[in-house]
């Protein structure tokens, strides 16, 4: 056998990198029987068992070839030629001319070798004629088969080559089943429009409902990037029924970025009903502008609100536009030693239903941390803000009407100690730290404050103790002075192991103006919050918060999670558990929900998966949700449902199953 160096030649041909294609690029070897070399024609004519190999690995063999130097024509017999990892195209005769490759009784796959049982799945079919130009491989009659039992036969089928990305086509269509719509058909469209902008359009039939329209759009340009998410139907009832989803982020340079966002649908219930709701209670539209400094940032933002829920009966349901919000804060470098300044600013108006406000807020905070002896350490902080309202028709908390004008100033401020004790134990290391703040504010009446801006009360937990703020929002005021008290205890290995352990309460010296026994806080002692947590370094998390009533330590508030396991097999638990004390809650029932997940690997490849919600104070599940995986180097398969059991309008609970099938060819699935 003899081998024939293409440098020496100066002979460049082999298969593209790109495809099934044979054009100019430098060989490593080609090896032959037997190899003839026409210096006048310039061509290559090898008998026997050929092998060519280019510098970028890529190899064919074929028996008794035929090659021009330019490449304009290629012959042979028995070639089989590797156009990727695990993709090849085998033939009993290839013939080249041109831009096109016409392969005839040819097998191609994309699962060469990637199963001890065999080619997972190939195509045979009698012709393949592949277009350089257009980078398209045509299939004429091909049957598709599974480790080489035919399942499928049509009488043409194309795709793009391998080394194409983006390619205009058809996609993998989808199936699913509702009880409500019938049988749902998928048939989604790829549109390739460069590299960085392309769309996908979907047809859905449903055998009981008329057609639904989907649209994806995604577009990325230099420093930034557009998504659009939309659907459009007209029903059997006549009404145009859609939603449209968008997403814009825009890089302003260095220090600047804009977003828009649009969501709207046509009414309450069409997401839940077509698939499209991921348990949003509503719909939000609108801009940011952020800016960004080294020790700075401002955000501008504007919000249109869509309600999707049924009622909501609470203030904190965004019930009105939000046109401007602003807020600005600045921290300066050390002033002296470690005590820096706080600046901030915030502007927000809300309008809707005839009623509108409109809030300016500036304040500014020096804080100062000092490191004492024995490792105690001391923060103060002084605080003064300004607020400017303008009430039109407003109800305010005391349940009036207001409009007009009205200012306060604010001063606070807190002193907070903690002292972390650390004692290292054999392979562990305890930490044990008492803390405590007093903060002092003015005092003010309640009826000063909107009931409809964007404060929303107060719940008490651990994560509310030790803030400079009790509340979620800036217009209701925590009305005086109180203290906040607490222990931590944790404990860390070098495996990975710790645990940690929590608990304190807070102390109002001064008469609440409202108390809401929910909310876990009264006049004096407030109920005990806490949290646990514990993570093995090996497959078990578990994370507990609680509230504890200050008489008698019964319990008002439990919320818990654990996740055991690994990412292949694992159970995932999550429960919330709410005392209603019968105030002003929507629904006068206690909150009593578990959230449950589960995963098993049945082998290597199959996986079992399923979550649920059930709402114990009820027993009946909110949702659930499960399917089988399969998932081969070379396709995927899921058979899934989905069972959403919630009643809002014309929608009343739905199970939907879908089955998903697609292709891997170099590890991209279609």
């Amino acid at each position: 056998m003899k081998k024939l160096n293409a440098f020496l030649l100066t002979l460049f041909c082999a298969t593209s990198a790109h495809g099934l294609s044979i054009g100019f690029e430098e060989p490593k070897t080609i090896t032959a029987d037997k190899i003839e070399y026409d210096v006048k024609s310039e061509t290559i004519k090898t008998t026997g068992d050929t092998e060519i190999v280019n510098k970028s690995g890529q190899r064919m063999t074929l028996v008794d070839s035929y090659i021009t130097q330019k490449g304009e024509e290629l012959s042979g017999q028995e070639i089989k030629m590797w156009l990727g990892n695990h993709v090849y195209v085998e033939s009993d005769n290839i013939t080249r001319r041109g831009d096109l490759t016409i392969a005839r009784h040819a097998t191609f796959t994309a699962c060469d070798d990637c199963d001890a049982y065999g080619d997972a799945w190939k195509i045979t079919t009698y012709k393949i004629i592949h277009d350089m130009e257009s980078r398209m491989l045509k299939f004429y009659s091909p049957v598709l088969r599974t480790y080489d039992i035919p399942v499928l036969w049509w009488p043409y089928f194309e795709m793009p080559d391998p080394g194409v990305k983006y390619k205009t086509g058809f996609l993998m269509p989808d199936f699913a089943s509702t009880n409500k719509m019938g049988t749902q058909i998928n048939v989604p469209v790829y549109i390739s429009l460069s590299e960085t902008h392309d769309m996908t359009v979907t047809l859905s039939y449903l055998t009981q409902e008329n057609p639904l329209f989907q649209i994806e759009h995604r577009l990325n340009a230099p420093h930034s990037e557009y998504r659009t998410r939309g659907s459009f139907t007209h029903n059997r009832a006549g009404e145009n029924r859609w939603h449209i989803f968008n997403d814009d982020v825009i890089e302003l340079g260095e220090y600047a970025r804009a977003t828009i966002f649009l969501e709207r649908t046509s009414d309450k219930t069409y997401l839940q009903k077509y698939g499209f709701y991921n348990d949003q209670p509503y719909l939000d539209s609108g801009a940011k502008l952020e800016l960004f400094g080294q020790s700075s940032y401002v955000v501008a933002d504007a919000h249109i609100f869509q309600e999707l829920r049924k009622s909501t009966g609470r203030h904190s349901a965004p019930d009105g536009n939000i046109l401007p919000n602003i807020r600005a804060v600045h921290q300066t470098a050390p002033l002296f030693g470690e005590t820096y300044a706080t600046f901030g600013m915030d502007v927000l108006g809300i309008s809707g239903d005839g009623t509108s406000s409109q809030r300016m807020i500036g304040d500014a905070r020096l804080t100062t941390p000092w490191t004492l002896w024995g490792g105690n350490r001391l923060t103060a902080s002084l605080s003064a803000r300004y607020d400017l309202y303008h009430f039109n028709n407003t109800q305010m908390v005391d349940g009036d009407m207001y409009s007009g004008f009205k200012n306060r100033f604010l001063p606070s401020g807190y002193l907070e100690w903690g002292l972390p004790l650390f004692k290292p134990t054999n392979n562990w290391t305890q930490i044990i730290e008492p803390r405590a703040r007093i903060t002092v504010m003015r005092h003010m009446d309640a009826e000063e404050f909107a009931l409809n801006n964007d404060s929303a009360g107060t719940i008490l937990t651990d994560s509310a103790l030790f803030s400079n703020s009790r509340f979620s929002g800036y217009d209701l005021w925590e009305n005086g002075t109180y203290a906040d008290y607490g222990v931590r205890w944790a404990a860390f290995n070098d495996n990975g192991r710790n645990v940690e352990v929590f608990l304190g309460q807070s102390y109002d010296f001064t008469k609440r103006p409202d108390v809401d026994l929910n909310s876990g806080f009264h006049n004096g002692l407030s109920d005990y919050v806490g949290r646990i947590g514990f993570n093995s370094g090996r497959g078990i998390n578990i994370a507990s918060r609680f509230r504890l009533n200050q008489d008698d330590l019964s319990l008002h508030h439990l919320e818990t999670s654990a996740y055991i396991g690994s990412s292949r097999n694992f159970i995932n638990v999550g429960h919330i558990w709410s005392q209603n004390l019968g105030t002003n809650l929507l629904e006068n029932t206690d909150i009593n929900e578990a959230i449950i997940g589960a995963g098993i690997q049945l082998t290597n490849r199959w996986a079992l998966r399923w979550n649920a919600v059930y709402n114990i104070e009820v027993e009946a599940f909110q949702r659930h949700t499960g399917g089988l995986f399969y998932n081969h180097p070379c396709y995927y398969l899921s058979i899934q449902y989905r069972r959403d059991n919630a009643a809002k309008e014309d929608y009343i609970g739905n199970t939907t199953f879908q089955f998903r099938f697609g292709m891997a060819i170099n590890g991209q699935q279609y």
